[in-house]
């Protein structure tokens, strides 16, 4: 087969006692959002035994690894902190012993998204083993504070460290079809203003809660009336967060505030959804304020890059020589045809594409119902196929742009 591939996939097979090592002690280190530096370096160890060119750590804390020094830089991306535990109750296992079976490696992280990491690198190493470097260099990046602001890291790759890939390949979770595109999403805040007094009589306020009522029921008939995309789906809305202020639990409430996530398909921008909000007869009756959520977090190398809470839409030609080339690359694997898909959930892919319009493409090990869930777990088979799909895509890329 072309590349290679009988041989590719025989020795990401043979990789998988190395790679399940590798995620279960990348799942034992808890790194949420802020918290990554432990596991950046276990990845750093991890990328030079397998005999990575380069391998650095950039200020805001994210690890970039290198392997070639051909012209064209294509990239392959994982984010490598996770979201909590959640009820520890829930679980089954300990969320970062984790577990271990024939099929399965579970634990927080597992599917969203060490697995990819693992399979990243040990993608890179069948790369170097077979002798399959060409006119190309591959950056392997383990990106951080992607849970708490989607694509925030690429954000800083590309405009302050200067990287700027040809294209992306996205690894994560997507039970090893091909991803070409997701809705975008935005953090949005709806304040109401009242007047306090004693609880013992309420006339003499103006209780923002009751004020904010109306504005909740409005906005759940406009989730209803969301515009729709034939591919990326239906826009969506949903309150998330509910807060309010009063001076005693004996006086009427004098603010209430909610969060919106809010779902955009291509079509839609950050200001017609704050728009679509203003425009309510209860947010104009209330007077409430609509705006966006900022992030401005520290990493836990102490940097700190501000941006608005709003993640644009994407989506890739089903016919751009990146999509062909992961299609391409999975029939000579697999001799099958792949599933071509999109995203429910919000990627990197905001920023590289929706920001920066670098083509961006998804295939990762694990499946999206497991991000987020207690018992995360993810499957080895899926390690072996995305290991091996990773170590060919760079030189099948070439070869197409090449022909």
């Amino acid at each position: 087969m072309r590349v290679g591939a009988e041989e590719v996939r025989r020795l990401a097979e043979a990789c998988l006692p190395d790679m399940a090592r590798f995620l279960r002690e990348m799942v034992a280190i808890p790194s949420e959002s802020g918290n990554e530096e432990r596991v950046i370096q276990r990845i750093w160890q991890e990328m030079e035994k397998v005999g990575f060119d380069q391998v650095e750590i950039d200020p805001m804390g994210n690890i970039l690894g290198t392997v070639g020094s051909g012209r064209r830089l294509i990239a392959m991306d994982a984010h490598i902190d996770t979201v909590g535990v959640g009820n520890r109750e829930l679980w089954t296992f300990d969320p970062y012993e984790g577990y271990e079976d024939e099929q399965c490696i579970g634990g927080r992280g597992a599917s969203d998204q060490k697995g990819g990491m693992a399979s990243m690198v040990y993608g890179a190493k069948i790369i170097k083993d077979l002798g399959l470097e060409g006119d190309y260099s591959l950056l392997v990046t383990g990106t951080v504070q992607e849970e708490d602001c989607d694509g925030l890291c690429w954000q800083y790759i590309v405009q302050e460290d200067g990287i700027r890939p040809e294209f992306v390949v996205s690894t994560e979770p997507t039970s090893c079809r091909i991803y070409r595109g997701q809705r975008g999403r935005m953090e949005i805040r709806v304040s109401v203003s009242g007047l306090s007094c004693h609880g013992s009589a309420p006339e003499r306020g103006d209780n923002a809660i009751y004020k904010m009522a109306p504005i909740l029921l409005e906005l759940r008939a406009l989730h209803e009336n969301l515009r729709d995309h034939e591919f990326l789906g239906k826009g969506s809305l949903a309150v998330s967060e509910i807060f309010f202020s009063s001076p005693s639990r004996c006086a009427v409430a004098d603010g209430c505030s909610i969060s919106i996530d809010r779902r955009l398909p291509l079509g839609e921008t950050a200001e017609s959804a704050l728009r679509e909000i203003r425009n309510l007869p209860s947010v104009k009756a209330a007077g409430a304020t609509v705006s966006m959520y900022d992030y401005a977090t520290p990493s836990y190398r102490g940097l700190v890059y501000p941006s608005e809470a709003s993640f644009p839409a994407w989506l890739i030609d089903e016919d751009h020589a990146a999509t062909r080339t992961l299609v391409e690359a999975y029939r000579c694997l697999t001799g099958k045809e792949p599933v071509v898909d999109k995203w429910t959930f919000s990627t990197n892919g905001v920023a590289i594409m929706g920001r920066f319009g670098i083509p961006c493409v998804g295939f990762g090990p694990g499946h999206e119902d497991q991000a987020h869930a207690p018992d995360e777990r993810t499957w080895k088979s899926e390690l072996v196929t995305a290991a091996a799909m990773y170590a060919m895509i760079p030189s099948l890329y070439v070869e197409r742009c090449n022909a």
